[in-house]
């Protein structure tokens, strides 16, 4: 079974219509043990990383996700869900779970259109289980006004340009966490749902 983290985030159940299309158990769950019992687990996410943080402490769904993490589950972050994963977000200053090092920073520059929203493409860092199979050319839709700034370039699974190059898929262990909605994203984005429900969390 996979569990679809709920701390009141939208995006939840285009997350497990997704699931539920690849013919994939799931079910979007705030229970602690129904999380840490699971096989799998998506922490799918829109809205500002402040607020985010406090309804994740205020359900005690903060220090579920360490434990997850520790016990090595194959973690799944995705937009909202990639940035606080990160130390901290630009975004009211918020400080996040510190899974992977680095920070969530904002797009700035002269006559880029904020938020990127659309589809784009990626540029392969190094080789991921999840993205076996997947097109290198494949298209997959954004939505976001920061972007993930991991400290170090051995996180980043991809790169994506938009006015700047910014890791658009991280990864550590058995966490990896994609910028963009792989829910959203066709046949692509399905293709790396149904590699996640497969993955043991190594690489």
């Amino acid at each position: 079974m996979i569990a679809i983290i709920d701390y009141r985030a939208g995006n939840l159940r285009s997350v497990a219509r997704a699931l539920q299309y690849l013919g994939l158990e799931c079910a979007i769950t705030g229970d602690a043990r129904e999380i840490l019992g699971a096989e799998r687990v998506i922490f799918p996410g829109v809205g500002a990383a402040g607020k985010a943080m406090e309804t994740l402490a205020s359900l005690g769904l903060d220090r579920i996700i360490h434990t997850v993490v520790e016990q090595g589950t194959p973690f799944l972050g995705i937009c909202l869900g990639t940035q606080i994963i990160l130390e901290e977000s630009e975004e009211d200053g918020a400080r996040c779970l510190g899974i992977i090092p680095g920070k969530a920073r904002r797009f700035s520059g002269t006559g880029l259109k904020i938020p990127h929203m659309g589809w784009n493409t990626l540029q392969s860092c190094r080789s991921h289980p999840v993205f076996e199979g997947v097109d290198p050319s494949a298209q997959f839709y954004f939505v976001h006004s920061f972007y993930p700034d991991p400290a170090g370039e051995g996180f980043a699974v991809a790169r994506t340009s938009y006015g700047i190059e910014f890791a658009s898929v991280i990864a550590r262990g058995s966490v990896v966490a994609t910028q963009f909605h792989p829910e959203k994203s066709g046949g692509p984005g399905l293709a790396l749902l149904r590699n996640f429900s497969r993955w043991n969390g190594t690489c």
